[in-house]
């Protein structure tokens, strides 16, 4: 099927069977059926079976599925495999929190360098990666294989400096500033994935609304 036949839900849920088929493989199981792993993820048998035939035919009947099998390949479909080139731009608490503690290279992501314009923080290794003058960027781009950014800027600089970055090349943007930038219609073809703490709060804060 091709990808942009299969629907944003099924694609959210891919990092969940990754999780779970992660999990399982830690305990050491072998195999699974989709009823049980459907059990394990909150979701019908039905709904697995239907998610993974968006991608190939993985599962035998009366088998199951091999999870180390499964677990490579739902790997390989999230790209997880090939270790992309990326980048960081703001580094405030945010973002050398991210440089500190999150496992780019886990999700596929090489973290190669990254960008500010305080001089105190300029030329500091934060986790093994340098952290450069944001004014060379688009230098360190040309000169470099980099996909995807990861923007961590105060909001009132986001849109400018994702308008640099995409005029670079940058196929990815994750972004980290509550701003909701915009791309060009020119690269309609670069993917924003915008994160919104406050929104997950907020949506916290309706679910328990009735139980105080």
């Amino acid at each position: 099927m091709r990808k942009d036949k299969i629907s944003n839900a099924v694609i959210r849920r891919l990092p969940r069977y990754c999780r779970n088929l992660e999990a399982l493989r830690r305990d050491g199981v072998e195999r699974i059926s989709s009823s049980a792993l459907g059990r394990n993820m909150g979701l019908t048998a039905s709904q697995i079976r239907q998610d993974l035939s968006c991608f190939g035919e993985f599962g035998q009947q009366g088998y199951g599925y091999n999870v180390e099998s499964l677990y490579q390949e739902i790997r390989e479909i999230l790209g997880m495999h090939r270790q992309r080139g990326a980048i960081l731009v703001g580094v405030g608490n945010l973002g050398r929190a991210l440089m500190r503690n999150f496992d780019f290279a886990s999700s596929g992501f090489d973290l190669q360098a990254a960008f500010d314009i305080q001089p105190e923080v300029i030329g500091r290794e934060i986790h093994g990666v340098t952290v450069r003058d944001a004014a060379g960027m688009e230098e360190y781009l040309e000169a470099h294989d980099v996909a995807v950014a990861v923007l961590t800027v105060p909001q009132q600089h986001a849109q400018r400096v994702t308008d640099r970055l995409v005029a670079c090349g940058i196929r990815g943007i994750w972004n980290f500033t509550n701003f909701d930038v915009e791309v060009p219609e020119e690269h309609a073809d670069v993917v924003v994935e915008s994160i919104h703490f406050s929104d997950s709060l907020q949506v916290l804060s309706y679910l328990i609304r009735d139980n105080a």
